[in-house]
């Protein structure tokens, strides 16, 4: 017989990793009794992915937190132990098929794209519902029955900065500077394919690498492209070294970003740089919303740092199972996902949804969202935009 520590140095580094992962599951839920439900997260807790998966783990913990103390779910408990992607779709894909040995009720995460991409049909040949942060659009567009997400797709949060470029900047012409992965690679088909559809001419086409440090070249480039715009989709490490190289060279033309550009770890990470940037933000706990300031102050108070919106992410995933599971009345898997899609869930049912929220057939979420604009180090809410089909 091999013992487990045989099997980990046959493996090297990736099945050492792996095979750590899934004793931590085990023991968890060996440790589980009939009383909890499991409900693991796999999640970028290392590596680039690092600032949005801490903030989502930290979210998913302060509504555990909250709902344990309330009694649960149903009269249980909820079990959620986090495992580490690195960062790394081949760990991740490893760490999901791990915890199926364990049955569990409903996955959280990945954030990155690429990771969700090759974990939810492990979830969907399981018939297990896994509700992630990644924004690529093609996670919702291959007909996965069990794929949900907590945050906008890209072919819905795209028309809405489109709108904006067009409308509110009257620009003419941008230059688009987005990270080549699943997300930034997403992200930017969708942008360019609205630019044309609003006959606004895309002079620069810039991929970048996930983890990249110098984007001096890059923004030589763009002075170069003299957009009147320049759209910039990349990971929150990345983005605040490109807008202190931006700031740097003196780069004119305005800086407009989805979500991540106007992040709360993106303004601290890039200080004063970050003055001035503008864009769509699906998610803020600077909205005029009161319950995502209360949950701000929650968040700082439980971990001592200002949440971004992958923590309210988080956060909303475990209430939207609170309340699924509630509505259908047991812990069943397969009915959990009939029962999300073409839901809409409300703050006055359920507080922690925070904003009302509806997913469609496809597991997209639909709610109101944001424009900002970065002013003196703080995201300032400019315009509250409605949900879609409302």
């Amino acid at each position: 017989m091999v013992s487990l520590s045989q099997i980990a140095a046959r493996r090297g580094v990736l099945g050492g990793i792996v095979l750590a992962g899934a004793l931590a599951v085990s023991s968890l839920s060996a440790r589980a009794a009939d009383d909890t439900v499991f409900i693991p997260n796999v999640v970028e807790l290392s590596g680039a992915g690092a600032v949005s998966g801490t903030n989502w783990r930290d979210g998913i913990t302060l509504a555990v937190e909250e709902i344990n103390a309330a009694g649960g779910i149903l009269g249980k408990k909820l079990n959620v132990p986090h495992l580490d992607t690195q960062s790394d779709a081949s760990i991740a894909r490893a760490q999901v098929q791990k915890v199926m040995d364990d049955k569990p009720y409903v996955i959280l995460g990945p954030v990155f794209s690429g990771s969700v991409l090759v974990t939810m049909a492990l979830a969907q040949q399981n018939e297990i519902a896994e509700i992630v942060g990644g924004e690529a659009a093609a996670i919702t567009q291959r007909g996965n029955a069990f794929v949900f997400r907590t945050s906008f797709g890209q072919q819905f949060s795209m028309p809405k900065i489109a709108n904006y470029i067009r409308d509110g900047l009257k620009a003419k012409s941008v230059a688009v500077l987005w990270v080549n992965n699943d997300f930034g690679k997403g992200g930017r088909d969708n942008f360019t394919k609205e630019m044309q559809a609003r006959d606004i001419k895309v002079v620069a086409d810039i991929s970048t690498e996930s983890g990249q440090v110098d984007f001096a070249a890059d923004v030589v480039k763009l002075k170069a492209a003299n957009a009147d715009a320049v759209f910039v989709y990349t990971n929150e490490e990345e983005s605040a070294r490109f807008l202190k190289e931006a700031r740097k060279q003196s780069l004119k033309g305005a800086l407009i970003g989805e979500t991540t550009l106007l992040s709360q770890k993106v303004i601290e990470l890039a200080g004063e740089a970050a003055n001035g940037v503008r864009g769509h933000v699906g998610l803020s706990s600077d909205a005029p919303v009161p319950a995502l300031a209360t949950f701000a102050e929650k968040f700082k108070k439980r971990f001592n740092y200002a949440n971004d919106h992958n923590g309210i992410k988080g956060y909303v995933a475990v209430y939207a199972i609170k309340h699924v599971t509630e509505k259908i009345g047991k812990f069943d898997s397969k009915a959990f996902a009939e029962a999300l899609h073409g839901m809409t869930i409300t703050p006055d049912k359920t507080p922690g949804i925070l904003m009302e929220a509806t997913w469609d057939k496809n597991g997209d979420i639909d709610r109101a969202s944001f424009l900002g604009e970065v002013v003196a180090g703080k995201q300032k809410i400019v315009e509250v935009l409605p949900k879609l089909n409302k």
